[in-house]
């Protein structure tokens, strides 16, 4: 049965608010807790901006002289800020001790500010739009604060995972691994046209392509590259109605066509109760790609515990990445 626009976009309008940030104050208060003076700081001069997007970072007070660097990005409606109160990635990084980059949308959509992921500059290396300011950013950090260029990782959730898919697609010689929270393949929308979810081909529910062709797309976006690939890990709710768990599927082709492995999982397991963890492993052992279907959730990751697992796949958290 179809669904009314006007349906669906009572669904999305209190996604929104979720995914931008309105979280239960005991939530918010649990994510941004902390014993120190470090606070959120909005960076007006990073550089080139080509995307018009706005900057926060959040610097720990306790970090190491060269400390790595995590991109976190909102969903669509959402800003930095939302997303430095409404997930946990900054009460990671006083742990850790590593420094946040929150990037904030300023394209609007029928769906609020996303980051761009549909047009062709979106698409390209070096490209006039939200991909290239958002690199502008990291080497800012990097030269700022002495950010470790070697340890760069992105993430994000909805619109921002899509945006982390293009990042690793587009600069496999800053990001080391993402992970991805509800996205879609690198190269998925056609165009602007194709993004807002009811008329989208993307997101009808009905997109499938070869392991080979959408591996091809991230070759096609930066043709030269003849090095590492960063590791990708990426998660989706088993019930979301809005970016279908399908293209979880999708996605997971992708990268392990990019990284040369079958479609069969090396591994499986199950970390928490409801997350089911398919593992793809290089020759060596090292997990390239690593994909999580969540049971029962719908549009609203990432949920607790989950940030930290992709701190732990990254190697911040102590342990060795990739294994």
């Amino acid at each position: 049965m179809k669904r009314t626009r006007a349906a669906v976009a009572a669904v999305v309008s209190g996604l929104l608010l979720l995914l931008g940030g309105a979280v239960p104050a005991s939530a918010a208060t649990a994510s941004t807790t902390s014993t120190t003076a470090a606070s959120l700081v909005e960076v007006t001069d990073f550089g080139s901006n080509p995307g018009g997007l706005r900057m926060h970072v959040y610097v720990p007070d306790s970090r190491p002289a060269n400390p790595a660097i995590v991109v976190a990005m909102h969903g669509c409606g959402g800003s930095g800020p939302g997303f430095f109160q409404g997930s946990e990635f900054a009460s990671l990084a006083d742990r850790h001790g590593f420094v946040v980059i929150y990037p904030s949308a300023t394209k609007q959509t029928a769906m609020g500010t996303c980051f761009d992921v549909w047009s062709e500059a979106s698409k390209r290396r070096g490209g006039g739009s939200d991909p290239a300011s958002i690199v502008s950013m990291v080497t800012h950090v990097q030269q700022r604060y002495g950010g470790d260029p070697q340890r760069v990782f992105a993430t994000g959730s909805s619109s921002g995972g899509m945006e982390t898919n293009a990042l690793l697609a587009l600069y496999p010689d800053v990001f080391q691994a993402g992970a991805v929270f509800m996205g879609v393949p690198f190269d998925c929308f056609a165009n602007e046209a194709d993004f807002p979810p009811w008329t989208s081909r993307c997101t009808g529910g009905n997109m499938r392509r070869t392991p080979q062709e959408w591996g091809d797309s991230v070759r096609r976006a930066y043709p030269g590259h003849s090095g590492e690939r960063p590791r990708v890990q990426v998660w989706h709710g088993t019930n979301d109605t809005l970016v279908p768990f399908q293209l979880l599927e999708e996605t997971t082709k992708q990268w392990t066509n990019v990284f040369g492995l079958g479609q069969t999982p090396t591994s499986t397991d199950r970390p928490q109760p409801s997350w089911n963890r398919q593992r793809f492993a290089d020759q060596n052992g090292t997990v390239r790609v690593e994909a999580i279907s969540v049971s029962g959730a719908g549009h609203s990751l990432p949920m607790g515990g989950m940030a930290a697992a992709a701190i732990d796949f990254f190697g911040l958290s102590g342990g060795g990445a990739g294994h």
